[in-house]
């Protein structure tokens, strides 16, 4: 029997998974109509008719209401089992499904919200992680309607059941906006811009404090959108009327800043796919043999201009979502500062570019080790180290944009950020990081004005803050609000 389900090549091999798929429901296919019979199914028959039905739903949608009825009469584990084959799918073959079996997924994963089985939230990120940055083309464009669509109209069974999952949306919405609002003119896009839109600054002006959830990412996201109307007056409340959100203790935009962010919602930027690949680059490929790995995944994923807005999402994955053992450390695997520098000498438009370097800097302007993971900073420092004086450019561009950071990114809260880096630069050198930083305020190719800068950094640096200080701009009494429960797993940094 020809697959239903995804578009192979003639000399593709079949996907064990889809074979299964077909195979239970090419079994079952006579007591998939009604009417159903009443014996009891043993595990293994379940398991089966579970894979038979989804086979179903996806292949058939003139019969799709039958199979959902059949699969409702039948189910006994919440449907934990079926979720997970659709989570699966997802997972292994969104990619290659026909248009007709991706329209029945979103159908079906409506029909498993609306029944709360056990693990829809797992299968909303798997969707969401499909939707490919700076793509504009239609099948994802299409995706994008679709989950913005799903998340709106059950916004308030959501926010009741999967409050976290929200959080996740939003994260998601706000990094596409960055591109779809620069994209103009174009109907489809205009469209679906307003519905993300609606979608973020609803949540940000009435689930605030749930809001809070993600951490300081969540301004990095906002900054970049603050030349849009409706997020321009967001951006103004939190700078001069923080009052207007309504919690209690949140008084200044600073106790943001000392959030740091779960590493799931970096994960949400990139496909199963884009990870598994970045993984085993940075786990398994020797340093100095990852040339034909970097052009391979260029190819694969950087190889249209508007793709490189991705970047900015791998940066940030590559910081704080993957740290490697001490024995990758340790060993000739190519380190991720290396992969950093590759990535920076990308072809990229100069928006890009800056958000490249703010996510790679961006803990270090807030770095407090109660809170931060040095990992987090670790491969900017070892880059600006490494990059002399083969790349000096590098080092001459990442310092450079650091204390435009330091004196730009916020004027009236200067002195936080300064602090930031104060800890992060002690922090390195404490730990052994980098065993000097001798070799930057020493090297002769280095611009005069940012040697002269970083001596005067750290001249000043300082171990201890002063408890003045964090009491003046850290009330105790604001909390941000802990993980739920059931998402302690799936969020855990």
């Amino acid at each position: 029997m020809v697959s239903k389900l995804i578009q192979r090549s003639t000399h593709e091999a079949e996907n064990p998974f889809e074979v299964t798929l077909r195979e239970a429901f090419c079994s079952l296919e006579t007591t998939l109509r009604p009417p159903f019979p009443l014996t009891i199914p043993t595990p293994e028959e379940y398991s089966n008719l579970n894979r038979a039905i989804l086979y179903g739903i996806l292949s058939e949608p003139h019969l799709a209401n039958v199979h959902i009825k059949h699969l409702h009469g039948v189910i006994t584990d919440g449907y934990e089992y079926f979720t997970s084959l659709l989570v699966k799918l997802v997972n292994e073959l969104y990619g290659k499904l026909v248009d007709s079996v991706k329209k029945q997924l979103i159908w079906v994963t409506h029909e498993m919200v609306s029944v709360s089985a056990i693990g829809f939230d797992g299968l909303l990120v798997a969707l969401f992680r499909q939707i490919v940055g700076g793509d504009f083309g239609e099948e994802n464009l299409w995706l994008c309607f679709e989950m913005v669509n799903l998340f709106s109209g059950k916004w308030v069974y959501l926010l009741e059941e999967k409050p976290l999952v929200l959080t996740g949306a939003l994260y998601v919405f706000l990094r596409l906006l960055a591109d779809h609002c620069r994209v103009l003119n174009i109907p489809k896009i205009e469209s679906l811009r307003k519905m993300e839109i609606d979608f973020c600054v609803r949540m940000l002006r009435e689930n605030f404090s749930l809001c809070l959830r993600i951490g300081r990412d969540l301004l990095r996201l906002l900054q970049d959108l603050a030349h849009v109307p409706e997020f321009r007056s967001i951006w103004k409340d939190l700078l001069c009327n923080p009052s207007a959100f309504r919690i209690d203790g949140f008084v200044d935009i600073s106790h943001i800043y000392n959030t740091r962010t779960s590493r799931w919602y970096f994960s949400l930027r990139l496909t199963p796919e884009m990870e598994s690949q970045l993984r085993f680059l940075l786990t398994d490929v020797k340093f100095g043999s990852q040339n034909r790995y970097q052009v391979w995944f260029t190819k694969k994923f950087l190889a249209l201009p508007e793709r490189n807005a991705v970047l900015i999402d791998i940066v940030r994955f590559i910081c704080c979502a993957h740290h490697p053992s001490n024995d990758v450390i340790q060993s000739d695997i190519i380190p991720r500062w290396a992969v950093l520098g590759w990535l920076l000498r990308s072809n990229m438009k100069n928006h890009v570019e800056a958000n490249l370097k703010l996510a790679l800097f961006y803990d270090w302007l807030f770095f407090d080790e109660k809170v931060d993971n040095i990992m987090n900073i670790e491969p900017a420092a070892l880059l600006m180290v490494r990059s002399i004086p083969k790349y000096i450019d590098i080092t001459n561009s990442l310092l450079e944009f650091l204390f435009i950071l330091l004196d730009n990114y916020d004027v009236e809260r200067k002195e936080i950020l300064l602090r930031g880096l104060n800890t992060a630069f002690c922090a390195l050198l404490r730990k052994g990081v980098v065993p000097s930083l001798d070799v930057l305020t020493s090297c002769d190719m280095l611009s005069p004005i940012l040697k002269e800068r970083l001596e005067k950094l750290l001249s000043d640096m300082q171990f201890e803050h002063s408890a003045e200080f964090q009491n003046t701009k850290i009330p105790l009494d604001f909390v941000v609000p802990s993980v739920f429960p059931s998402q302690e797993s799936q969020t855990s940094s």
